[in-house]
């Protein structure tokens, strides 16, 4: 099942990941970053979400009513408040979402990103459990430069920068998976097996990101697609002083 599952990610995308990038996540002082840096990625996935359907789906009380289901797990991250414990019950939207009239795509949006926002609050909890086993503290940490590096490349006019958005996406969920699916076996069991638990999602989550993109394209977006894979592929196989887990060959 595994293999069916990955089978797509690995066509997907470029390239794999460097053996030089797993020997530095096995390193025992490299565990910490590692799991903070897969915290963060989580609510940042979260907020890309958001950010998609407040941006071009709905409007501003629709939208504020995003920012308040994400505040608690922002605060946690930004502003050290909260206790972890409490975020599992703070998952929630108190409200259903309703697109604007004028957008031609908001409810495929809504209805993509919604439960993916959720699902990615999910893991978010399920990460600070495991750090929790693991005696690793959450820390602020500095971002890396992989997504901002994908992002770079984004086209400014509509509706193509959208679409641009939503490959960047793609391959962020795909690398994720790809990830966790490397060093599952490598890693102690319990982690491992988490890992394991995130590649059906994650799998599901970079279709997601590329079928919106094609629902919303009147164009062919293959050109688009292999732009940002040879971009995505060249983040990944340079050399990276910041190690993280979406960071590319550990620099010396």
């Amino acid at each position: 099942m595994t293999c069916a599952l990955l089978a797509p990610i690995h066509s997907f995308l470029h390239t794999p990941t460097p053996m030089a990038w797993l020997d530095e996540a096995l390193r025992p002082k490299n565990m910490p970053i590692l799991l903070i840096d897969h915290l963060v990625c989580e609510l940042k996935a979260a907020q890309s979400g958001m950010y998609l359907i407040r941006r071009y789906a709905v409007d501003k009380a629709s939208g504020d009513e995003l920012l308040c289901w994400l505040k608690p797990f922002e605060d946690f991250i930004y502003q050290h408040v909260g206790y972890w414990h409490d975020l599992v019950a703070k998952n929630q939207l108190s409200k259903a979402l309703l697109p604007k009239s004028h957008s031609p795509f908001g409810q495929l949006i809504i209805d993509k990103m919604v439960p993916l926002i959720k699902e990615e609050l999910h893991h978010f909890y399920q990460v600070l459990e495991m750090m929790a086993a693991l005696d690793i503290a959450y820390h602020s940490i500095t971002s890396s430069r992989y997504a901002k590096g994908l992002l770079h490349h984004v086209t400014t006019h509509e509706p193509q920068a959208l679409i641009d958005k939503l490959i960047c996406g793609a391959y962020i969920e795909a690398r994720s998976c790809e990830r966790f699916a490397a060093l599952a076996p490598l890693v102690d069991t319990r982690l491992g097996s988490f890992y394991q638990s995130l590649l059906r999602s994650e799998a599901r989550h970079y279709q997601d990101y590329l079928a919106l993109a094609r629902l919303i394209s009147t164009d062919d977006i293959t050109p688009r697609i292999q732009f940002f894979g040879v971009r995505e592929a060249e983040l990944i196989h340079s050399y990276d002083p910041d190690f993280k887990f979406h960071s590319g060959i550990p620099a010396e």
